[in-house]
């Protein structure tokens, strides 16, 4: 069976991507509107009412506008954008987290964000199980390559030579802070500093643990065997059990739509470092709209994915 899919912001990175894991694929059809009809709202709204499925590839404002001009369809939705993250009535698409059958039977998945992946990927299970506390101030450190910051951010990096670090968020609040407390399940907005460098993709997420001072903390060996063992049928997510001396990020890595989660250990037991290393355009974004698409159409979850 050959499923419609229609996607909006198509000419964006996320699209972009979107299209090429879906490139020889002939489950689904490719629903695409010109240059001028991408910008006309009946055009699109008649894209949604043919479509089976649609993923929007938009800025938030714009994805709250699509959601209306589908209503009344019988389309399914993956939003890549932050809109609906934590909104009621739509289902958070990280299935191995949230279950594969829910975001198989869900009519409305919202991607999650590239950091929350792996933040989420790291604590979410370890809170989830108690070996880890919920009420705890967390902090996430994390760097991206310039592409998960859309075309205005892509653009100046590579006009510029010399822009060797870019931090920010430095007002906190950021946008991506209610997504990784709430399916964290903590009782604390976590301390989320981002940055961006010189690498067109990829993506480093860190939590330091100082476990001496939890109450309720397994040492370092039980965290990650409880990592191992939650994510032991993923095809996706790999826990690795060796350590490497470092982790690199590279300015020309290829596209991939893995997760690899690390846990380091002080000897002494006292502190620990969780890792998560994606690439922002594949697991964190365009790889996680695609892995959804294929739970929703009952198509095996790795299908057209750069693992």
């Amino acid at each position: 069976m050959t499923h419609t899919l229609f996607i909006d912001g198509a000419a964006g990175t996320t699209g972009l991507e979107i299209i090429e894991r879906m490139a020889g694929r002939s489950e689904f059809a490719l629903l695409v509107l010109d240059d001028e009809q991408r910008k006309s709202p009946d055009a699109r709204r008649e894209a949604y009412h043919a479509a089976d499925f649609a993923v929007l590839c938009l800025p938030d404002d714009a994805a709250i506008e699509a959601v209306a001009l589908a209503q009344g369809s019988k389309v399914r939705i993956v939003d890549a954008s932050s809109a609906h993250r934590t909104a009621p009535g739509w289902t958070y698409g990280f299935p191995e987290l949230i279950g594969r059958d829910k975001v198989a039977s869900a009519r409305q998945v919202t991607n999650p964000g590239c950091y929350p992946t792996g933040f989420l990927a790291l604590l979410a299970p370890l809170v989830r199980h108690g070996l880890l506390p919920a009420d705890w101030p967390y902090v996430c450190h994390a760097v991206s390559g310039y592409s998960g910051g859309g075309k205005a951010l892509i653009a100046r990096f590579e006009a510029d030579p010399d822009l060797a670090y870019r931090d920010y968020g430095l007002a906190m609040g950021h946008k991506h802070v209610p997504e990784m407390q709430k399916y964290a399940g903590l009782s604390f907005a976590p301390i989320f500093a981002p940055a961006v460098v010189p690498a067109h993709r990829g993506m480093v997420v860190e939590v330091p643990l100082h476990l001496e001072q939890m109450e309720r903390a397994a040492p370092t060996d039980g965290l990650r065997d409880l990592l191992v063992d939650f994510y032991k049928d993923s095809g996706v997510v790999r826990v690795h059990e060796a350590n490497p001396d470092e982790l690199l990020l590279r300015r020309s890595a290829s596209p991939s739509d893995r997760l690899d989660l690390y846990v380091f250990g002080a000897r002494d037991g006292t502190q620990a470092r969780l890792v998560a290393t994606l690439d922002n355009l594949g697991k964190g974004a365009s790889g996680a709209a695609v892995q959804s698409l294929n739970l929703m159409a009952g198509l095996p979850e790795t299908a057209g994915l750069v693992l």
